[in-house]
């Protein structure tokens, strides 16, 4: 199936938001009742400020995730969703404030370090070794985490498995299509066995049908994992569909956060999406 129609932001926004108005309250409570979190295990990050240049790129933002949640990380190009993750898994040192999992700070450890502790991510770019047959790609991640190559290769595969990749696995990543890449990179980050898992655009140049397919497996990992997810994608439907809480940035401040159905609603969200810029594309979308 090819895309759907073209639609800004603003009016993913909006129309997944219209779409699920009613039925998304009993979805939501049904959510929070199986994937309620452990308060005994949590990702934070605790009032991070970064500066790039002196432009501060976020402003004291606190977000926490528990395991088995999931959360969506929203806002506008430019603000500072990405940097946040990247603040997390230690590619980015804050000007201020920590990040901790289950209590322990990791801030300014080494990405690698961050990655033994259990939290991987995927990346707005695709990063896979394009020469490397894909399930050796996925081999790369449980290896460094100290598996055997045997076990390292049973682990590939069974994940390949899952995503419906069994038959790529000894295809060149490089010859994939966009979207089979980026599924290969998710699968990559679960290779680690994360506690937490950090995802930046997943749905990125999939079509409906994958998208489709994406979200029925995304559903289903915390809760089969034992993991906490954090999702930032500009798929509002997948989104709205997909996440138990909100937390929407704009220009490195957060503007909103709580349950799906109670932060789409804020003044304060629809203005971030509905600025003067956006509103036009919205009618005439």
């Amino acid at each position: 199936m090819g895309k759907g129609p073209n639609r800004s932001p603003a009016h993913s926004f909006l129309h997944a938001c219209h779409i699920r108005i009613d039925t998304a309250v009993s979805q939501q409570t049904v959510f929070h009742w199986i994937y309620s979190p452990m308060t005994d295990h949590r990702l934070s990050a605790t009032d991070i400020s970064v500066e790039f240049s002196g432009l501060r790129a976020l402003d004291h933002v606190t977000l926490d995730i528990g395991k088995s949640e999931i959360v969506g990380l929203i806002g506008p190009n430019g603000s500072g969703k990405t940097t946040l993750i990247n603040v997390i898994t230690g590619q980015v040192h804050p000007v201020s404030g920590s990040v901790s999992v289950n209590g322990n700070e990791i801030t300014r450890m080494l990405p690698r370090k961050i990655a033994l502790k259990g939290i991987t991510r995927s990346f707005q770019i695709v990063r896979l070794f394009d020469n490397l047959t894909v399930v050796k790609n996925v081999e790369t991640t449980a290896l460094a985490k100290g598996a055997s190559r045997k076990a390292a290769t049973a682990l590939g595969l069974d994940l390949l498995a899952e995503f419906g990749l069994s038959d790529f696995a000894d295809q060149l990543a490089g010859t994939l299509s966009y979207g089979d890449k980026r599924k290969v990179e998710i699968v990559r980050a679960l290779a680690g066995e994360p506690h937490f898992l950090l995802l930046d655009e997943p749905a990125a140049g999939l079509n409906e049908a994958e998208s489709e397919t994406l979200l029925s497996i995304l559903s289903e990992l915390p809760h089969r994992k034992n993991l906490g997810m954090l999702i930032i994608d500009h798929d509002m439907t997948l989104i709205m569909r997909l996440c138990h809480r909100l937390h929407v940035l704009s220009s490195g401040k957060t503007i909103g956060q709580g349950d799906v159905d109670d932060v789409r609603n804020l003044p304060e969200v629809i203005d971030a999406y509905l600025g003067t810029g956006e509103s036009e594309g919205v009618e005439n979308a």
